[in-house]
């Protein structure tokens, strides 16, 4: 498959943003323990039938979310590499993300894991930080990224859904 390429342009958005930090944190053990315990709260408030744990319960399985979307909204709008779209460019190599005279690499090699939401494929470039590619407004260059991301990286690191 030797010299084939795919180039998009993304502007990631509040909502890209706020999807990528809703499944980053529920897949991490802090988010999950949360959960389990917020759920756990839940059902005793149904045991016990105290309406102030079911109101705790539903504090700690909200706090998350709630942050979450306005960090997103934040950091959208506070951050000046979120005003402009970024250039993406998938080949053989790996990654290349450019914004005006800024452009960084990465290797394929470099590359964490593959995974998609409902809204985005996400690549992650390390435990904590990724790259975005929200579906929307990738139009017909959905497939063409998932097999790029498929043919470079190993299977096991890929787990993205149509």
């Amino acid at each position: 498959m030797g010299g084939t390429m795919v180039e998009l342009d993304v502007k990631i958005e509040a909502n890209d943003l706020y999807d990528y930090m809703l499944r980053h944190s529920y897949n991490s053990a802090v988010g999950i323990i949360g959960s389990c315990f917020g759920a756990l709260v839940l059902l005793l408030a149904v045991m016990v039938k105290q309406w102030v744990y079911l109101v705790f319960g539903l504090i700690i399985l909200l706090y998350l979310p709630w942050t979450l979307f306005f960090r997103s909204r934040r950091q959208v709008l506070g951050n000046p590499s979120f005003q402009q779209p970024l250039h993406y460019v998938l080949d053989d190599q790996g990654l290349s993300i450019s914004q005006g005279e800024d452009s960084v690499q990465y290797p394929w090699e470099e590359m964490r894991k593959a995974v998609s939401t409902g809204r985005s494929i996400i690549l992650y470039t390390s435990p904590v930080n990724a790259t975005i590619f929200p579906k929307r407004q990738m139009e017909d260059q959905k497939s063409a990224v998932i097999e790029m991301i498929s043919t470079h990286m190993p299977a096991a690191k890929v787990k993205i859904r149509n």
